[in-house]
């Protein structure tokens, strides 16, 4: 599983690191706490962890006409050193008052990028996977500004979004995918965009991103590339050996991830971490899945990847690599598996195969 270190903030001597826990919505309810077992078990390898239970999703929008508590958000801001979220379910139609908290929750917290190592498990432990890929996916801004308007026209209805890309952002996302491109043994980066079409916003994320290595001195020995948004999707699946980091706005950057997850098996093998300056949160890239929630079958390895992904940011390398070598066990020996996996376990029984390989 991915291994390098992101933009590590300095791991301080602490005596108890406190997390906040958001499951929201659907399965988020069953792999969260799966992955706070988890934690549980690295006992002397991270400082002792202390849990704070927060609401937040449709379900608490449906209970309190607030999707995103403010309470929530200032206890994450005052007291948690870090914190997971599980999924939500946010509705297709539009729903007054209802926004969604996960990405109000990025610009709360100013968690500008979010990253998504997409790794298959070798068949044996030291091989080379066969997909090993990083996407990095700006998290404040493109269509997700979500300023939307719909009016009469001449042609009836007529829907207008605003999409936004400012240098600020793009400079920030492309120094960050730098600075993980580096870290790694081919240290290639591709720019994802469709600036042939979109040739002001894109062309501007383009540009800016091409740009951080003359701005900061850095990043010399870094291949830089470019693909457009639809080809990278089909070489993706034709070719996925050819990418290393691909950073992306917004709306791109999810696409292709949740793509790429279909490399390597299932949604529900794929981490990612919402990152800023300050803060980061661990969030697995599957959705609520509300067609299974409540059966006990949830794939819990995304959540608990998520977890060391968080850990290894925060400094705690050990304990990271302790749970990303025993997910890797687990997948490698195909003994308990989801059903989305193919396989016949329940969520309970892979946390517990995992936890017997710490």
């Amino acid at each position: 599983m991915f291994r390098a270190p992101l933009r590590s903030f300095a791991t301080q001597a602490r005596s108890s690191l406190k997390i906040g826990l958001i499951p929201a919505d659907g399965i988020g309810k069953e792999v969260i706490p799966a992955a706070r077992q988890a934690i549980v078990a690295l006992g002397s390898d991270i400082p002792k962890p202390e849990f704070i239970n927060l609401h937040a999703g449709w379900e608490t929008f449906t209970r309190t006409g607030v999707a995103l508590p403010h309470e929530t958000v200032e206890i994450l801001k005052s007291e948690c050193d870090c914190a997971l979220f599980g999924s939500v379910s946010s509705p297709s139609r539009k729903v007054t008052g209802y926004s969604s908290p996960i990405v109000q929750l990025r610009k709360e917290l100013d968690l500008y990028a979010n990253v998504r190592p997409v790794v298959s498990v070798a068949p044996n432990a030291g091989e080379q996977p066969a997909v090993d890929l990083i996407v990095v996916r700006e998290n404040t801004e493109c269509l997700y500004v979500k300023q939307e308007q719909q009016i009469d026209g001449p042609n009836g209805k007529e829907a207008r979004a605003t999409r936004l890309i400012t240098e600020r952002a793009s400079r920030r996302i492309g120094q960050m995918a730098f600075e993980l491109a580096a870290a790694r043994a081919r240290k290639h980066l591709t720019i994802i965009h469709k600036s042939n079409v979109l040739s002001i916003t894109d062309g501007l994320f383009r540009e800016t991103v091409r740009g951080v290595p003359a701005l900061t001195g850095k990043y010399s020995d870094v291949t830089i590339a470019e693909q457009l948004v639809d080809s990278a999707v089909y070489r993706l699946f034709r070719e996925p050996e050819v990418f290393d980091v691909m950073v992306a706005p917004n709306l791109y950057g999810d696409i292709i991830s949740d793509a790429a997850a279909a490399l390597v098996g299932s949604l529900g093998l794929i981490p990612s971490i919402n990152a800023g300056d300050n803060f980061v949160m661990g969030e697995p890239v599957h959705g609520s899945a509300p067609d299974i929630e409540g059966k006990g079958i949830a794939n819990p390895i995304a959540s608990i990847r998520s977890a060391a992904l968080m850990l290894r940011h925060l400094g705690y390398t050990k304990g990271a690599d302790r749970l990303d070598v025993a997910v890797d066990q687990v997948i490698r020996e195909g003994r308990y598996l989801t059903p989305d996996l193919k396989g016949t376990s329940t969520t309970q029984e892979v946390l517990d195969a995992v936890l017997g390989k710490l």
